[in-house]
């Protein structure tokens, strides 16, 4: 790899942009691709393609044969709420790859006790949320119900863009969740980002289930959109 390429692919790295290196297979030629120019890049199908897989591989095309070496931050969760369904969705989480925190100022709720392998932060959201580098490769979760704790959260979430921001509650509380957003400004696009109720409809009652279908709606906006820049 030349070395103007791999300094622009470190760059890419550090600020958590997704990159792929093409190498024309017959030639030996590389370039580098972010993910900023996918969408005008004559592979563009391709290339979100494998950046929504995260996957590196071998491709076909009409111009020749690429093999395509995929560069992508490492997915986060960050969830508040140190409740039941926390307790589940973290280590299925943890088993797809995630880097997993909780936040929740509730000490009594927020312990290392309670979550024994995964990053816990007993402070407020505007303490918790700035240290971690929350972006577009990041799901959000919010699930304490408690106004003082996920309205901010999720103002904050959405002020960076998360691939995936997710409330939990019913119908009702989420209208009412619409109405104090709304007033801080946020605009209705915005908040239309978020999945509530939270998860798949898949009939979840217990908190286990709950998790998988909060899991599942994760995957399937990280693998289904289409790359975006940030």
């Amino acid at each position: 790899m030349k070395l103007e390429i791999l300094r622009a692919l470190n760059t890419e790295r550090a600020a958590r942009r997704a990159a792929v290196v093409v190498t024309d297979v017959a030639s030996g030629e590389q370039r580098l691709v972010k993910a900023a120019d996918v969408a005008n890049d004559p592979l563009k199908d391709l290339l979100g393609k494998h950046i929504r897989s995260g996957k590196s591989g071998m491709e076909e095309t009409p111009q020749g044969k690429f093999f395509l070496t995929v560069h992508v931050p490492p997915t986060q969760l960050v969830i508040t709420g140190a409740v039941h369904i926390s307790q589940a969705l973290a280590p299925i989480a943890r088993l797809l790859g995630y880097d997993v925190t909780i936040v929740d100022p509730r000490t009594a709720f927020a312990s290392i006790e309670r979550f024994p392998d995964v990053k816990v932060i007993a402070e407020w959201p505007d303490v918790a949320l700035p240290p971690l580098g929350v972006d577009r490769y990041t799901a959000f979760v919010a699930l304490t119900h408690d106004p003082k704790i996920d309205d901010p959260a999720l103002a904050h979430a959405l002020a960076k863009d998360c691939f995936y921001i997710g409330a939990l509650g019913s119908k009702k509380t989420h209208d009412r969740r619409v109405e104090r957003l709304k007033a801080q400004g946020i605009s209705d696009a915005a908040i239309a980002r978020i999945h509530a109720p939270i998860g798949l409809d898949i009939g979840a009652v217990s908190p286990p289930e709950i998790a998988v279908a909060i899991m599942g709606q994760i995957t399937a906006r990280l693998r289904q959109l289409p790359e975006k820049a940030p």
